[in-house]
């Protein structure tokens, strides 16, 4: 593995602040001084920790040297469904882009192409699937969701002989998108659950689509407002006003971790208002120490978003502690092994201190 060079971070870190300074100098001329520094911390946040830029190299230089031939990343199945990892594949390009890296001429930019590539060409071209599971299938869309608008197309297939499966990333996009609503469309709950013909649905897969969903919304692709409306809806009535989430059945029972989840899609959804989501605030900004279940992984992902959303200072106060336990975490080759893989315990853990950086557009608040 190659060393982290401490220059390299400094540099990268000093650019970084020489960007988001004059973003903060602009809407100096347009907002009062007390609004102006509220705002410019909430959307551009505060100097990146030594430990989250450590992170990110370190995590980086692995994902490059374990990146497949054919552009993957490999792990064990999310959930139950068939083959394929297009989820994992899907989370390591927004690790990628989640700290600024440019798409186009960067560093990783041939990791990024290669890794969209695998994307479009694992997708079923005539149902818009990207396999194995709609766990995999919500975040692969996320994933597209994310790097679409930002990288050129050309470049994806520059040097490509075999265009058998060459689509833009807009066009996956849609397909990806036009599977998910067809499926919700066929389902009972007006949710998701692990394939596409799935007539059951739980909070966990359906949270992963319905970010995928509102990812490609927000990236100006075309998504149903009443897909969208359906998909939250269900969250409301799985969720009692105590803020208590059940996986496939409506209240108790439900872990911390779908309480993050319903908090994070009612958040970027607009449905603060609801009454749910008071009883959800009080629960996710309660013991902020707490270590997470079964799924450690899964839980700091979803839960340094909803902290993010739905109460800032209670972020700032759980983010200090989740930067010191990712970095003590890390490995000596700068992977994390989880039960799902190392390549899925390295993209979760670096997006899980990605708010720090806040250069993707679903992670606004």
């Amino acid at each position: 593995m190659t060393d982290v060079s401490i220059n390299d971070i400094h540099l990268k870190h000093i650019m970084n602040k020489l960007r988001l300074g004059c973003f903060v100098l602009l809407a100096g001329f347009l907002l009062s001084t007390s609004a102006t520094a509220q705002d410019s911390e909430l959307r551009y946040g505060d100097e990146v920790p030594a430990e989250v830029e450590e992170v990110y190299q370190r995590g980086l230089n692995w994902l490059v040297e374990n990146q497949s031939e054919n552009g993957s990343w490999g792990g064990s199945q999310i959930g139950h469904g068939g083959s394929g990892n297009s989820g994992i594949t899907g989370m390591c390009v927004m690790a990628f882009l989640a700290s600024g890296e440019d798409p186009n001429f960067g560093k990783y930019h041939k990791n990024i192409c290669a890794a969209v590539r695998n994307l479009i060409r694992s997708q079923d071209a005539k149902t818009g699937y990207l396999p194995g599971s709609m766990y995999h299938h919500g975040f692969a869309m996320l994933g597209l969701s994310e790097v679409y608008g930002v990288l050129d197309d050309d470049l994806v297939w520059q040097g490509e002989t075999d265009l058998t499966h060459k689509r833009t990333i807009g066009e996956a996009l849609e397909l990806a998108v036009r599977c998910a609503v067809t499926s919700q469309k066929n389902n009972q709950w007006g949710a998701w659950r692990y394939s596409p013909e799935s007539n059951d649905a739980d909070t966990s897969v359906s949270g992963a689509v319905l970010m995928g969903l509102l990812a490609a919304r927000n990236a100006g692709i075309k998504v149903p407002d009443e897909s969208i409306d359906k998909a939250l809806e269900y969250f409301a009535k799985m969720t009692t006003k105590q803020g208590s989430v059940g996986y496939s059945g409506i209240g108790g029972g439900g872990s911390r971790n779908l309480q993050a989840i319903s908090t994070l899609v009612l958040s970027i959804g607009h449905r603060k208002d609801i009454e749910q989501f008071a009883g959800l605030t009080k629960q996710i900004t309660n013991n902020l120490e707490y270590p997470g279940n079964s799924y450690p992984f899964y839980f700091r992902y979803y839960m340094a978003q909803a902290l993010f959303q739905a109460d800032f200072e209670s972020w700032k106060k759980w983010n200090q502690l989740n930067v010191r336990q990712i970095h003590d975490m890390q490995g000596d080759s700068g992977s994390f092994r989880s039960q799902h893989g190392e390549a899925y315990g390295t993209a979760m853990s670096m997006l899980a201190l990605a708010l720090n950086y806040r250069f993707l557009p679903i992670y606004e608040r």
